[in-house]
């Protein structure tokens, strides 16, 4: 069956009747799970399991597709109004959504991110479309060593969340590097950094740090910052983009579609890490970065182009390989599995109706999010008009909930106000928060690669030069961290020239 037939077939399967409906509900749904605090695309699909039982295998992979790029879009919500991302690849939205909800843009930055999202979802399926094949082959090439110079890229290019001090980046990062030792060695079986603590065993969770170092850290400074009458801005503004909006968000869009699609189908990397790079990456290109981090229409497009371009990408190592793109995927195949179908490279030809089922179901669904979202836009964003004292309540209820939820652990509530409590001083004495949630998200990853490829050496580094890619990377990623310090140090000696001239001037 060529793409042609199979994509006849595949809308065949998403346009009837039934097909419509589960896309619709799969759609609606994730997108309000996404909007919650804790919960994300993972739980969402995990309670879906049950449901699917006894349903036709296409109609249950369409309505898990659905939560699952449904939730990339309502995980912007939170972020941008509350600064608090319910997922980590809703945590580079908060960088500069949040700040322009504060502005009193609260409006134009949903729209930017539903436009955004909607764009990126649909170069992923067009690219889905036509390459998946190819693309899987190209994903299975990426060995621990390419996985580790990738993650290597991501970890030094913490040097664009320097606001002013690169050190203080740095020390962010180390200590969230650190965070992600704790727990027991996935290669040894033996404990590290628990202090005999049973709680500590599986490590720190994700939310517990994001929760804390945003959203609580965040609330902290509202309740210490009394003085002020208010924060945020109270009003919507328009949701209206002007011409050079567009021109501006246009840009960064489509090439973080680009590469948020690519990285989406290496498997395990998946969202978070796309949406990290596409910040990073984007920042490094605009000719105006002293805006990122307060309020830029690229910082905001970017990485939620390249999160919902990951989500759409990681259906490729999962359908045609029947590897898991990310941990969300990882439920879907084991679903998958119970329904009696096993996604690989036999998919396309034994169950055509599953794999261009749920490519043709992106297309519709991407539209019914746009739809959907574009319109709620005023209800959503009046939770700004909520008063102060109130949505600082809300705020904790929100955080608290979407901890204990997670784990029914009251000892990662506590841990929750550490990092809150942390977060804030972070603020205070401007240590950047992102660095540290990177190291920690990158973090075990990046180990686990590098261990991997040293076993395959014998121990031996050059395993690292001796793969093009792997080398490629690792050379863009010092090139990334080495050349802004530079170029800060040409510019301060410049600077300091021209006070010298002025002085001996006068």
């Amino acid at each position: 069956m060529d793409i042609f037939d199979g994509i006849i077939t595949g809308f065949q399967v998403a346009l009837s009747f039934q097909g419509l409906l589960i896309v619709f509900i799969g759609a609606v749904t994730g997108t309000l799970i996404g909007m919650i605090p804790g919960l994300g695309p993972i739980t969402a699909i995990a309670v879906m399991i049950p449901i699917t039982y006894g349903m036709d295998p296409a109609m249950a992979l369409l309505l898990m597709a659905g939560v699952y790029y449904g939730a990339a879009y309502g995980g912007a919500a939170s972020s941008i109004l509350l600064n608090a991302p319910g997922e980590s690849m809703s945590v580079p939205t908060t960088f500069d959504g949040y700040p322009m909800a504060k502005q009193g843009k609260a409006g134009k930055a949903l729209a930017i991110s539903a436009i955004a999202s909607f764009v990126g979802g649909t170069i992923s399926v067009i690219l889905l479309t036509l390459f998946a094949p190819v693309l899987a082959s190209v994903a299975v090439s990426f060995g621990p060593a390419e996985y580790f110079a990738l993650m290597l890229f991501g970890l030094l290019a913490v040097s664009s969340f320097a606001d002013g001090s690169t050190v203080k980046a740095l020390i962010s990062a180390t200590i969230g590097f650190m965070i992600a030792t704790v727990g027991i060695d996935g290669q040894t079986g033996t404990t590290r950094y628990t202090f005999g603590n049973a709680n500590l065993l599986e490590g720190v969770d994700f939310l517990v740090i994001a929760l804390g170092l945003f959203a609580l850290a965040e609330v902290s400074s509202l309740i210490f910052e009394r003085k002020e009458k208010s924060v945020f801005g109270k009003k919507l503004g328009s949701l209206q983009l002007s011409k050079n909006e567009v021109k501006e968000m246009a840009g960064p869009t489509g090439r973080q579609s680009l590469i948020g699609f690519l990285i989406g189908i290496l498997p395990g990397a998946g969202g978070t890490i796309a949406s990290f790079l596409a910040y990073i990456s984007e920042k490094k290109l605009s000719k105006k970065p002293e805006e990122f981090g307060k309020g830029s229409i690229a910082g905001l497009a970017a990485p939620e182009a390249a999160n919902n371009s990951a989500s759409s990408g990681s259906f490729v190592p999962l359908l045609s390989l029947g590897i898991p793109g990310s941990g969300t995927t990882a439920v879907m195949l084991g679903a998958l599995i119970v329904l009696g179908v096993q996604p690989g490279p036999l998919l396309m030809t034994e169950h055509p109706d599953i794999f261009w089922g749920v490519i043709a179901s992106m297309y519709i669904g991407n539209v019914i999010l746009l739809v959907l979202n574009l319109p709620l836009i005023p209800y959503i964003s009046k939770i700004l008009k909520v008063p102060r004292p109130l949505l600082i309540s809300l705020v904790i209820v929100f955080c608290i909930i979407g901890v204990f939820g997670v784990s029914y652990n009251t000892f990662d509530l506590y841990l929750l106000v550490l990092f809150g409590i942390v977060g804030f001083f972070m603020a205070r004495f401007k240590f950047p928060a992102a660095p540290m949630l990177l190291a920690f998200i990158l973090g075990g990853m990046m180990e686990q690669s590098l261990r991997q490829s040293l076993t395959i050496s014998n121990g031996s580094l050059f395993i690292f030069v001796e793969k093009p890619i792997a080398l490629t990377l690792i050379v863009i990623a010092f090139l990334s961290f080495i050349v802004p310090i530079l170029r800060n140090r040409n510019r301060k000696k410049i600077d300091e020239d021209s006070v010298d001239q002025k002085y001996n001037s006068m």
